[in-house]
């Protein structure tokens, strides 16, 4: 299936699938969606990823996190949005780059470091396109 924003389509798969309380999920693999799975287990937002080759494509498997008991269970990600479009690209120089929930959550931006957070954009004082928030 060819999709025209995987990153949207990666976005919408990790926010359906913790609604319905499932541990994991899988979707197509590529190396900015593995760079966001890097940043969101970075930031202790998933348990973790892992890219299974297969052929044609390989896949990227993601592992949800989750806190509280058993029955009351609440995903660490409670909101996820695409900033960034493919009609509308949205880019921020380094100052300009946006605080989300009030240093709550994080701003993941491409930059010409690499797929970066708005923080640590920031300190390296570099500017790029901001791709999605997380909180």
């Amino acid at each position: 299936m060819v999709t025209t924003d995987p990153i949207a389509d990666m976005l919408t798969r990790i926010r359906n699938a913790t609604m319905v309380r499932h541990t994991s999920l899988s979707m197509p693999s590529s190396k900015i969606k593995v760079a966001i799975a890097k940043i969101l287990k970075e930031e202790g937002y998933i348990e973790g990823y892992q890219v299974i080759e297969k052929h044609p494509q390989a896949e990227l498997v993601v592992r949800l996190k989750y806190a509280g008991d058993l029955k009351y269970q609440r995903s660490v990600i409670t909101g996820l949005k695409r900033v960034s479009k493919p009609g509308r690209r949205i880019y921020a120089a380094a100052d300009e780059i946006p605080w989300v929930r009030s240093g709550m959550g994080i701003a993941i931006v491409s930059t010409p470091k690499g797929v970066l957070t708005g923080q640590q954009a920031r300190r390296l004082n570099v500017g790029g396109e901001v791709l999605c928030y997380v909180w």
